[in-house]
């Protein structure tokens, strides 16, 4: 039964509106023969033998300086998405081109006074049309008018009418051009019409495509931006962009039903029905629409594997250097093997840029194309455009910046330079290069098929299997090129790894997720028979292979969904990584000269990349404290959706801390490199990496939640927050004595323990920014809980060693620190007597296993 849909559009208000003025202008009567004869007469003169014509989606006719939409009868009331992208972008500016700027659906209606009305909409409600409901879902939603148009002719032979869409084109509004947000960001005013014109329009079947170059008056003077260069030389700023109007589907795609262990990027909207209880939200997956062809559909109802009818097809930019293309193609063509699993053969095809084809453009959404920027950006992306009625991918432009090869070799020297000696150097060969792009190309083209990032997939890996040769030739390191896992940085030299093994591929989990959105349901079933049949196929897959698990995009606080790492344990996988850095850092002025004329600007970059990747495995670990495992499950399905983090696991992540960030890294810290680079952040790197640990131990955030945990899973032994804090109290202080004596690292440490305590007994005693905005969260966390004492108690029992041991200390510079701490506390909770709190020292449990090397 075809769904009734009603839409709500969000009012867009533009200065071109004007026109809407002219509903309900005349009461005169028309004579309607009269009318009749007029508008053929009319058509003709309008449209002369003179006039330039296309046809496609509307004719669109070029009348001197006048553009004019034929638009048929049969296109009125039907949903078209128009897709707004850059085609060129002023220098300095953060946009490219072939982004997009904005989508809209929009339809065409006849309006009451011989007018054509645009109307501007959102999909938000929906109801059966049989049912009575459907009325009240009508009557509650109404779609706003952007703009009226008069018809200047109709071509009563073809059943069209003719408007005039010069200005509309030309002129400023949220549809066709920049919104107030972009412009604001560009720092632009007002539009400069006689600057501004329509380049060209060509129209296709599908699809009517439309290019202008737009100028606008730009603010110059002000300090809350970057100004771009031609705002200052000019005044102005000019930017060439590109309309796509594009006719959706008679027909919609039937909607796949979005289930949360799975991840797909969806859309939703609510659905009334008559014999509802309660409103229901329909969210429903993105995904290409893949059918075979008509000759083949028994075969494909039997299950067996056909070329589907319209294959996917990436087209590579002829702006793509030559020597990268094939890579880019292979890591298109390298989903193929995960459709095969669905059942279709050759779905997906990357294919060059046909080169002077004038029926072709770059611009053209009928074309998926992976655009190549000129951007010293390191980044790339993979977008969709989506029907919003069925979740149907349209089309995708990714978004590929030359300037990503620097953040891949950075990537690829500190993680595999250990084990691979390719990566020894700044300019890597063609072929490594190449399948460092093919890897990233992969992973964003699985965004265009409809693919969230999967964090928690690398986890499902034990970490001993990421140093077996046999395990990652079959498996690879992670299950799905979808997770931030990069390369195997667990791999150690003695392990002899191949190189292709080191990096990510197609997994298990990429190949499953596409059978369950792509495959073929029975048809003809009820939503609720497919909802039950999509959730028992993830509740049978899942549970015979957890490498199938979807651990989402790493937002909430389970350590096993995070970016960047490798393994199902933290402690173990960082060690080994740890290991390989230690390996790197005496080699990294040699691997990073290029010849005698050059600074240290190479060696500055790679080792500022190094202490990043150090940062990294570090924060794996700290993860584990306080964390709580997320596995999302139906009512059908046993076991825990919550569960936190074992008390064992907890203390390990504190015993690494300490052997790896609390004590001074001394490998790290090397004069060959400090004294050669110039960057004060690369210089204080590794400190600045401990003072963040230390926050983030002491977070409000992460004590309010072990509080949680403590009075939640009192039952199961948790790591208690007050446990918690005596254990880094002793990781931090240990036993001051007689001997006692601090280097500058660890009086830095020491500092930024108490900082922290003061912040988490009083916010309003933060200094600085960063630590007031840390201060305010703090507070919002730990209002009206135990955090705040635990801090006091932990500060007076500070205090009080502190003043016990000074008297018998030799050491002037740990006397003079020790008295500014005093002070410090003092300043917060008052000078107190001696006191002598119960303080329970932190003792390593027999049975926690220590985290080895060093």
């Amino acid at each position: 039964m075809r769904p009734f849909f009603t839409y709500l559009g969000i009012l867009l208000l533009a200065g071109s509106c004007s026109t809407l003025g002219l509903i309900g202008k005349s009461d005169k009567k028309v004579n309607p023969d009269m009318l009749s004869q007029n508008s053929a007469k009319t058509y003709d003169r309008l449209i002369t033998e003179k006039a330039i014509t296309q046809k496609g989606l509307f004719d669109v006719h070029k009348v001197g300086s006048k553009y004019y939409f034929e638009i048929p009868d049969s296109l009125l009331n039907r949903e078209m998405l128009v897709v707004t992208r850059f085609i060129k972008t002023p220098s300095g500016a953060s946009n490219y081109g072939g982004e997009k700027i904005s989508e809209n659906t929009i339809t065409f209606e006849k309006g009451p006074t011989d007018n054509i009305f645009l109307r501007i909409a959102t999909l938000v409600s929906a109801a059966n049309e049989n049912d009575a409901i459907s009325k009240a879902v009508n009557n509650a939603n109404i779609t706003p008018i952007l703009e009226a148009f008069d018809i200047k002719a109709n071509n009563e032979d073809a059943n069209s009418s003719v408007i005039d869409v010069t200005d509309f084109i030309n002129g400023e509004n949220p549809l066709l051009a920049l919104g107030n947000e972009q412009k604001d960001d560009y720092k632009l005013m007002s539009l400069e019409k006689d600057k501004s014109y329509i380049k060209e329009i060509h129209s296709f079947p599908l699809n009517t495509e439309i290019k202008t170059v737009k100028t606008y008056k730009a603010k110059v003077g002000s300090n809350n931006r970057k100004e771009l260069p031609a705002a200052i030389l000019a005044g102005v700023v000019t930017l060439e962009i590109n309309n796509s109007f594009i006719l959706l589907p008679k027909n919609p795609m039937h909607k796949r039903l979005y289930d949360a262990r799975v991840g797909y990027f969806a859309s939703s909207y609510l659905e009334y029905g008559d014999d509802q209880q309660k409103v229901d939200r329909n969210t429903y997956i993105h995904r290409w629409r893949l059918e075979p062809k008509p000759e083949d559909s028994l075969k494909w109802q039997r299950g067996e594997m056909v070329i589907p009818k319209k294959p996917i097809v990436y087209y590579i930019d002829p702006a793509t250097p030559k020597k990268w293309r094939p890579y880019l193609i292979q890591g298109i063509n390298d989903w193929r093997v995960a459709f095969e699993q669905a059942g279709f053969k050759d779905a997906i095809i990357g294919v060059e840029w046909p080169e002077n084809d004038p029926t072709m453009s770059l611009e053209d959404s009928r074309f998926s194309v992976l655009r190549y920027f000129a951007s010293p950006s390191k980044n790339a992306y993979g977008p969709n455009i989506v029907d919003p009625r069925s979740g149907e991918i349209l089309e995708s432009h990714i978004g590929w910046y030359h300037n990503l090869m620097s953040l891949l070799h950075s990537w690829y020297m500190v993680q595999a330079g250990a084990v691979d000696k390719r990566a020894q150097k700044m300019e890597f060969e063609t072929g490594l290069m190449g399948e460092l792009i093919r890897f990233v190309a992969s992973h964003e083209v699985g965004h265009t098929l409809g693919l969230r990032h999967n964090m928690g997939a690398s986890s499902a890996t034990p970490v001993e299997n990421l140093r077996n040769p046999v395990w990652l030739k079959k498996n690879g390191h992670t299950s799905s090129i979808m997770d931030y896992a990069r390369f195997n940085y667990v791999a150690q030299p003695e392990d002899s790894i191949p190189t292709k093994d080191l990096m990510p591929r197609i997994g298990d989990y990429d190949k499953w997720a596409i059978q369950w959105g792509y495959s073929r349901l029975p048809e003809n079933l009820e939503l609720s028979e497919e909802k039950e049949l999509l959730s028992q196929m993830v509740v049978d897959s899942v549970s015979n292979n957890p490498r199938l698990w979807f651990g989402g995009e790493g937002r909430d606080f389970d350590p096993r969904s995070q970016t960047e790492d490798l393994g199902d344990d933290a402690m173990q996988a960082s060690m080994y990584g740890i290991l390989n850095l230690q390996r790197i850092a005496p080699f990294l002025k040699k691997w990073t000269k290029e010849n005698n004329s050059d600074d240290y600007t190479n060696l500055d970059q790679v080792y500022k990349d190094l202490v990043d990747q150090y940062k990294d495995y570090v924060f794996h670990v700290a993860q584990n404290i306080g964390g709580i495992y997320v596995t999302p499950k139906t009512m059908g399905e046993e076991g825990q959706v919550y569960r936190p983090v074992d008390k064992m696991t907890q203390k390990q992540a504190l015993v690494f801390l300490n052997d790896y960030i609390f004590k001074e890294p001394k490998w790290l810290l090397r004069n060959d490199i400090l004294n050669a680079i110039q960057s004060p952040q690369s210089k204080e790197a590794v400190t600045k990496t401990m003072e963040s640990v230390m926050m983030n131990l002491l977070g409000g955030s992460r004590l309010s939640r072990m509080t949680f945990i403590a009075e939640r899973y009192e039952d199961e032994d948790p790591y208690t927050p007050e446990a918690y804090m005596d254990d880094l109290a002793q990781v931090v202080w240990g036993d001051m004595n007689v001997f006692y004596q601090t280097t500058a690292y660890r009086r830095k440490l020491q500092k930024s323990y108490v900082a922290n305590l003061i912040t988490l007994y009083k916010p309003d005693e933060a200094e600085g920014m960063v630590e007031g905005i840390l201060a305010k969260l703090s507070e919002g966390y730990t209002v009206n809980t135990d955090v705040r004492s635990l801090a006091l108690d932990n500060l007076l029992t500070l205090q009080g060693k502190i003043k016990r041991t000074l008297p018998v200390m030799t050491d002037r510079l740990t006397i003079a620190h020790l008295n500014y701490l005093k002070r410090e506390i003092a300043t917060v909770v008052g000078e107190t007597k001696d006191i002598d709190p119960l303080f329970i020292p932190f003792r390593r449990d027999v049975s926690i296993k220590e985290s080895g090397g060093k």
